[in-house]
């Protein structure tokens, strides 16, 4: 923790950026990014970790946890109405030196996310095998997926409070705090894995059901964490709980910001779904690659989740500030250092592809599999650095329906309907279905890029 809560609200560095990119500017960019970039490292290492011991148990165990997965991630959704809303409001009133506003905004979220993801919670327990079986998978997969999808779903709530936290602190410009509760969480979530899926530590050897355990326990503690830390003295924003009760126009204005950002990423599960219905025609060999894959190249999407946030947090606070420009500098910069990074993950990751992907499985098939995908998506690394890095920028701005926009036309409007056409028409083979990703990320980068050059962004009202 800072000793000076202060120096995360709006750091006189930050403040002092000049409008045209340059050291300082790049710096500061850095300097927000790099806990955001580490977060997300330990989440995904912890994701590959898990994925390479649930992978002892099999092709079918891998199947079931990612179609669980999935259906956890489509849950999420209520988690990322709230966090963007609240990360826009919360950057704009610390760029305004409204502390106090900032306050009420993250007090009120965190309510709301909790009521929210309850609400949603409890319909997925009870329909769990429908949901996992509407994925297409075998009947084994189903049983075990939807075991995992109830033992799971009990931590969407804590998720959500611990995801609104780490939202404000970031749009505060407090991105090491989230840092360090991640670290705890990832932790706990390893150990827990460790134990319960193969019955270490004294504990029962519960397989696919053991990994869900383990990561409603490593949430709910991180939630916890949270919680008693932003009720301290030390933190960029504190969370008190007196007269507790709901403020409708703040919760209001959260949702009408953030409540396109929760389409655009339901619309984003959707045709996750769809897609991997496309790839479950190939079998559940497909679908383990796919699987497989993502893990693996989590790693190179990092640079995009943590220049995002920078990105974000800058943008929202430099037009809390009333400073345009600077709000567009730190915008371009951000994706120019987004574009380096994740273009020289992705050409590691298409290099070391093969042995990567046996490291995960020994399988061939699978390993095949995993190797198109791999290289596929490295390749589109640099695409992906802008569509991720100028989503933030605008999201920060609280110009979230364009976002939304860019999905209807990338994913649905190239990604499903080649990778339809390559499956079910063409019946190519399932290189093809991965390559339609090309068409989904140039189709959402270019958007994006020309919204932001547009910048009627910076005319958005909060």
């Amino acid at each position: 923790m800072e000793s000076d809560p202060a120096s995360h609200v709006m750091d006189p560095e930050v403040a002092a950026v000049p409008t045209a990119p340059g050291t300082a500017l790049r710096r500061v960019i850095w300097t927000l990014a790099w806990p955001v970039i580490l977060t997300f490292l330990l989440e995904s290492l912890v994701g590959v970790i898990d994925t390479l011991m649930v992978g002892r148990l099999g092709a079918g165990a891998v199947a079931a946890v990612g179609v669980g997965a999935q259906v956890l991630s489509a849950v999420s959704v209520a988690m990322t109405a709230v966090g963007t809303g609240t990360l826009a409001l919360v950057a704009r009133h610390i760029g305004a030196g409204d502390r106090v506003e900032a306050e009420e905004v993250l007090r009120q979220s965190v309510f709301a996310a909790w009521g929210l993801s309850v609400l949603v919670v409890v319909p997925v327990i009870a329909f769990a095998e429908p949901l996992v079986a509407a994925f297409g998978v075998d009947g084994d997969v189903v049983r075990d997926g939807a075991a995992f999808v109830r033992w799971v779903m009990p931590s969407i709530p804590q998720a959500a409070v611990l995801f609104v936290i780490g939202s404000a602190l970031r749009a505060a410009g407090d991105t090491r705090t989230p840092l360090l509760i991640g670290i705890g969480v990832n932790v706990l979530n390893v150990i827990g894995n460790y134990g319960l899926i193969f019955g270490h530590f004294g504990l029962p050897a519960l397989g696919v059901r053991g990994s869900a355990l383990a990561t409603t326990g490593a949430f709910t503690a991180g939630a916890v964490v949270g919680l008693v830390l932003l009720l301290g003295q030390r933190q960029a924003l504190r969370l008190t709980l007196r007269r507790v009760r709901i403020h409708v126009p703040i919760v209001r204005r959260v949702f009408a910001v953030g409540y396109p950002a929760a389409a655009e990423q339901l619309l984003m599960q959707l045709g996750f779904f769809l897609y991997l219905a496309f790839a479950a025609r190939y079998g559940t060999s497909a679908v383990a690659a796919y699987f497989i894959g993502v893990r693996i190249l989590a790693l190179s999407f990092l640079p995009g989740f943590g220049f995002a946030a920078a990105a974000a947090a800058l943008v929202g606070q430099s037009l809390g500030a009333a400073d345009p420009g600077r709000a567009e500098a730190s915008g371009w910069e951000a994706t120019r250092m987004a574009v380096y990074l994740m273009s020289a993950c992705g050409a590691v990751l298409f290099v070391a592809a093969r042995p990567i992907a046996a490291l995960f499985v020994d399988d061939p098939t699978v390993v095949e599999h995993t190797v198109s995908f791999i290289r596929t998506l490295a390749a589109a690394q640099p695409l992906m650095a802008i569509d991720f890095t100028l989503g933030g920028a605008l999201r920060g701005a609280g110009d979230t329906r364009w976002p939304l926009v860019t999905v209807f036309v990338g994913f649905y409007g190239c990604r499903l309907v080649f990778a339809y056409l390559a499956a079910f028409v063409l019946h190519l083979s399932l290189p093809w279905v991965w390559f339609a990703l090309m068409g989904d990320y140039l189709a959402r980068s270019a958007l994006k890029t020309w919204r932001f050059q547009g910048g009627r962004w910076k005319h958005v009202v909060v």
